[in-house]
């Protein structure tokens, strides 16, 4: 299945702009970071509130001070739950890998039940990373792992994870105006069940984009493309997902939903419904939004 009615979110203590992230993601913003852990607290309380009332089980684990995790309000990037095993990952910042703490480890297990974990995270010794489902945009219905290679992505690692969850890699490289390359896929794409929402702008290179179209397109996907601007405003940064009552959803923040224009916002109502909240201090302090906030709990 694609998507789930389950999600894993962790409840900030210390939220704060990363320079260890910043070198390589232009999406984070400095210099605005005043109040920023208590700003961050109340979008976060008002996004897990829109989530259930809107039928979503959110399970929520508190970050603690210390050890000092600034980004571990977004787990999606060092955890993923496959419905056979759990996945850890490789993290490219030092002081996130330490967001892999035992003790969270062990409370999550508690929740999911005691699947075999696959940790990858020992790549981090030959400075290798694949930074989860921020690295990685799956297809679970078709069994695809699309990727645009960065500092935090690493082909080879790409591979193993391909081959050990039996995903077939669709590897590309993308780009934002400036030229730099893209940290993380799940900015640049959003896969649901019959639906990819793509910045087919970031894909420079006509055969990788050409592939990436014919991938989804092979997979009955109507592409929904989105411009470079619509992606600076974390448009591609979209989670589906469903209420207990099987109904569709389409998670994003309230500056992506607002970037999209009103066919877009039409296309994507035909097939779920959209739900989104404000996360200005979190995407600009952060550089990521409403889905990298989410794990899905399969």
């Amino acid at each position: 299945m694609q998507f789930t009615d389950h999600l894993l979110m962790i409840r900030p203590v210390q939220f704060t702009f990363n320079e260890q992230t910043a070198v390589n993601n232009a999406f984070q913003q400095a210099g605005h970071q005043a109040d920023a852990q208590a700003k961050a607290l109340a979008e976060f309380d008002n996004f897990v509130h829109l989530l259930r009332e809107n039928g979503v089980r959110v399970t929520i684990i508190n970050d603690t001070p210390e050890p000092h995790t600034p980004d571990s309000i977004f787990p999606n990037n060092w955890i993923s739950f496959h419905e056979e095993r759990i996945c850890l990952y490789p993290m490219y910042a030092a002081n996130r890998r330490q967001e892999r703490n035992p003790a969270i480890i062990a409370q999550i297990l508690e929740e999911s039940g005691p699947l075999p974990v696959l940790d990858f995270s020992y790549y981090e010794k030959e400075n290798l990373f694949l930074e989860g489902t921020g690295s990685m945009v799956l297809d679970r219905i078709a069994r695809k792992a699309y990727a645009c290679l960065s500092p935090r992505t690493d082909e080879n690692v790409l591979h193993i994870f391909g081959e050990q969850m039996n995903y077939t890699p669709v590897v590309f490289h993308a780009v934002d105006e400036n030229n730099q390359d893209i940290y993380h896929t799940n900015v640049v794409m959003c896969i649901a069940d019959n639906y990819a929402v793509v910045c087919l702008d970031a894909i420079v290179d006509a055969t990788e984009k050409a592939a990436v179209t014919a991938s989804l397109q092979n997979d009955g996907k109507e592409i929904i493309p989105i411009s470079w601007q619509q992606m600076n405003h974390f448009a591609g940064n979209m989670l589906q997902v469903q209420s207990t009552q099987a109904e569709r959803l389409l998670v994003m923040s309230t500056q992506a939903w607002t970037s999209l224009n009103p066919q877009q916002q039409q296309q994507l109502q035909q097939y779920n419904r959209v739900i989104h909240a404000p996360l200005d201090t979190i995407e600009t302090n952060g550089g990521g939004s409403a889905r990298c906030m989410l794990a899905e709990v399969f």
